[in-house]
């Protein structure tokens, strides 16, 4: 496994958030990444991602 994946699979930061229209500094409520986590394409390859990226930081909290 590579190293330093995680940032080059971020090739557009804040991408999402525009997607789902999330103002800049809110977060993402869970229902609407799961929403778009459904959805194909590149929406549902985001939100995919950042489901995958949030347990990988809670992993990192609890392992601390």
């Amino acid at each position: 496994m590579a190293k330093k994946w995680i940032q080059k699979a971020i090739k557009h930061p804040g991408a999402l958030r525009r997607q789902l229209k999330t103002k800049k500094g809110k977060n993402i409520s869970y229902g609407q990444l799961m929403e778009a986590a459904k959805k194909k394409g590149t929406l549902g390859y985001r939100a995919r991602l950042a489901k995958t990226l949030r347990k990988l930081s809670k992993r990192k909290k609890k392992g601390k």
